[in-house]
């Protein structure tokens, strides 16, 4: 209380309900919004030591001769801010303790190159690494980027299959393998061998790197992408392949620092805030519903240009209580009545995933025209030839959501446009429509979504025994900062909560955190 200048709880209390005046009334609930936000803290940060301080991590050493053979021969060169987040991985490995990093950037920011350079290094170490994707497209985009960007540092590719062994003149070769739930038996084998004992250096793959007979040699160094898309128990069985490697989790969705503090705050933080030079920016505009013709018009041009097209909708199938577009029968419509002589493809969640693998891989490889999608096309499909994103019901859709959609497409040199469709948008859905139209940085956008919608409905769920919140607010920013400094301090002194003083705090702990056992 006296460190952070914070009036005791009675008083705090009182002068809530009943307040002198309105800086009293601000000053208690701070003290109050701060209790909560304190208790979340010391929960999060005990996870993040558990696991930190369970076991040791493997120290790597700093091999900067091959660091810079590889960052040199790129063909371009680092921004600040990915210097800077190399830099805090880079330290990470090298301590004694495991690495839990969680790594933000925007899409085309340029997270992989910086996760290679970590995964070479673990390599150079004598460890394997792995790699999990959410979908089979994004692993093998992932093996095919991998094995361009180390033949650029004058590694010698021979692939088979699934399998790239790259020479060096200078290391033993590095080999690459790419593990994909549909995968033959045959195949599967060979590539578990290839893991069980030691000689696959950098594995690629999706959810069936956690499947049982998927074994390890080494496991140092641990990197998954799209973080959203895995649970912590995904996480956690990744982590028990090896002996506590250190992982980095990466994502392109932007969440607010507040809400990463909070949900992953058992994980550090690191955030490329800058995108390369020459990133083009996206022409962004809400289309007025007599435009729907000429909007369609314009997406008909670009391909006639030889460019391609995404087209999302927000519900699989028509639903009388919701008057959206339903991507089936938009699908139907648009091949029949406005695009007849294109090649249109549809996607959706209900589809067996390999339809959905297939679907996607048409698109990617230039086999098909228009994509007509729900919002499963949010992550994990990269096709630098598709210059329109039109979406139907864009008022349905979250900020945050309509900056990924907006991301699948200017990944090419050519000038890309996103096409924002709204019948009757309520007061809340034309600001987000006209922010969007202006704000093109995914941090602000996603600040201001969690002002609009609210913790609960940014991320769809609430996270498992995670406490409630009822004073605080996510936007507290200052009051968050300093409740995890204070619980990290506390943590320093007394990390199980033992001493005298403090067993008011640990019952407390006990009362706030029902699914944490050890404060019982």
């Amino acid at each position: 209380l006296r460190t952070c200048k914070l009036p005791a709880l009675p008083e705090a209390i009182l002068q809530f309900h009943y307040p002198e005046n309105l800086k009293v009334k601000n000053t208690s609930r701070e003290r109050l919004a701060f209790d909560e936000l304190f208790l979340l803290q010391l929960g999060v940060v005990k996870q993040k030591r558990n696991w930190q301080e369970s076991q040791p991590g493997n120290a790597m050493a700093l091999k900067n001769d091959i660091l810079e053979r590889f960052l040199t021969s790129l063909p371009f060169e680092l921004t600040r801010a990915q210097n800077r987040v190399l830099q805090d991985i880079l330290g990470d490995i090298q301590k004694g303790k495991p690495m839990s990093r969680l790594l933000q950037g925007e899409v085309g920011s340029g997270k992989t190159v910086v996760a290679l350079a970590a995964l070479v290094m673990a390599v150079a170490n004598g460890f394997q690494t792995a790699i999990m994707a959410p979908t089979e497209v994004l692993v093998e985009q992932h093996f095919q980027s991998f094995i361009r960007l180390l033949s650029q540092a004058g590694f010698q590719p021979r692939i088979s299959g699934n399998i790239a062994v790259l020479e060096s003149p200078l290391e033993e070769p590095i080999t690459i393998v790419l593990l994909k739930g549909s995968l033959p038996v045959k195949a599967k084998r060979e590539l578990k061998g290839l893991i069980a004992e030691g000689k696959a250096h950098i594995v690629i793959g999706t959810h069936a790197l956690i499947q049982e007979g998927v074994e390890f040699k080494r496991l140092g160094l641990v990197v998954i992408d799209e973080q959203h898309r895995f649970g912590v128990l995904q996480r956690s069985a990744l982590r028990q392949k090896g002996f506590n490697p250190h992982i980095l989790v990466m994502t392109a969705t932007p969440i607010p620092r507040t809400l990463a503090l909070t949900l992953y705050g058992d994980l550090d933080l690191s955030i490329i805030d800058e995108v390369p030079p020459g990133r083009q920016k996206i022409s962004t505009k809400w289309v007025l519903p007599e435009k729907r013709q000429a909007a369609f018009e314009f997406l008909k041009q670009q391909i006639q240009s030889g460019r391609q097209a995404f087209v999302i909708c927000p519900l699989i199938e028509e639903s009388e209580s919701i008057a959206a577009k339903a991507a089936v029968v938009e699908y139907t419509y648009l091949s029949r009545d406005v695009f007849p002589e294109l090649r249109l493809g549809l996607l959706h969640g209900k589809m067996k995933s390999e339809k959905k693998e297939e679907t996607m891989r048409h698109f990617r490889d230039g086999e098909l025209d228009i994509l007509v999608s729900t919002a499963v096309v949010e992550v994990g499909i990269d096709v630098p030839n598709a210059t329109v994103m039109l979406v139907e019901g864009a008022d349905r859709f979250g900020l945050s959501q309509l900056h990924q959609f907006r991301g699948r497409v200017g990944r090419g040199t050519e000038k890309s446009y996103c096409l924002l469709l709204a019948e009757e948008p309520s007061p809340q859905g034309r600001e987000r429509l006209n922010l969007i139209e202006k704000i093109h940085d995914g941090f602000i956008l996603a600040e201001e979504d969690l002002k609009l919608r609210g913790p609960g409905e940014f991320f769809g769920t609430r996270q498992a025994g995670m406490p409630d919140l009822r004073m605080a607010k996510l936007t507290d920013i200052a009051i968050l900062e300093t409740a995890r400094r204070e619980a990290e301090k506390l943590f320093e002194k007394d990390p199980g909560l033992k001493l005298p003083e403090h067993l008011p705090l640990r019952k407390e702990m006990a009362r706030v955190w029902k699914e944490g056992g050890e404060w019982n």
